[in-house]
């Protein structure tokens, strides 16, 4: 039984129900980093002591013994300090965040460039230079053209791919503003974009 202050009536410990929460926060964190790949873990501020731990984890297959080695993960992460815990928290909603960005970033090039390639594909050149005076007007129109040509033609899509790179550098240069002008076209050309996921 938790003790309580006489004189501000305060618990001294954590409610049960607050530390089974607490307890589960930290199974599921265990859970996401056991699903995560090498690459994605160098990323995060785990300490090493933790790691092998990790790898365990992963590696079991069977279905008891894999919850098993969860709850000694979790044993594990409740011995860190909580700055460390928050601070993979925290690292792994901005890995998240970065990759929701750039994931919005390459669909924007990729609806841009199906715009530029379709049948309003001169207007859509036309908005897109409005919006980005900095662009470089020339290479875009050579990029647009090749890439036309090789369609045509059913070359390799080398021009087809560097006009992609053009405009994914060209729409990070920008930031992820969504009130971009840029954005014009591509909700024009509506039935393109589709083309390009489906």
């Amino acid at each position: 039984m938790r003790g309580r202050d006489e004189t501000t009536g305060e618990y001294f410990s954590p409610s049960r129900s607050a530390q089974r929460r607490a307890a589960l926060d930290i199974l599921a964190l265990g859970e996401q980093l056991a699903a995560m790949s090498d690459a994605q873990l160098a990323r995060l501020p785990v300490p090493d002591t933790l790691l092998p731990h990790i790898h365990d984890t992963r590696r079991i297959t069977s279905h008891i013994a894999r919850k098993r080695q969860l709850a000694y993960l979790a044993k594990q992460m409740r011995k860190l300090d909580d700055t460390v815990l928050d601070a993979i928290r925290d690292a792994m909603h901005k890995d998240g965040e970065t990759a929701r960005r750039e994931a919005a970033l390459l669909h924007r090039a990729e609806a841009l460039r199906e715009a530029l390639l379709g049948d309003a594909g001169d207007a859509a050149l036309t908005d897109l230079l409005a919006a980005y005076p900095q662009a470089d007007r020339q290479q875009l129109r050579q990029l647009v053209r090749n890439a036309r040509e090789e369609r045509a033609k059913n070359k390799p899509p080398r021009a087809f791919r560097a006009l992609f790179r053009s405009l994914r550098a060209l729409l990070a240069q920008e930031g992820t503003g969504s009130a971009d002008p840029a954005d014009q076209p591509v909700e024009d050309e509506g039935e393109d974009d589709e083309d390009t996921h489906g």
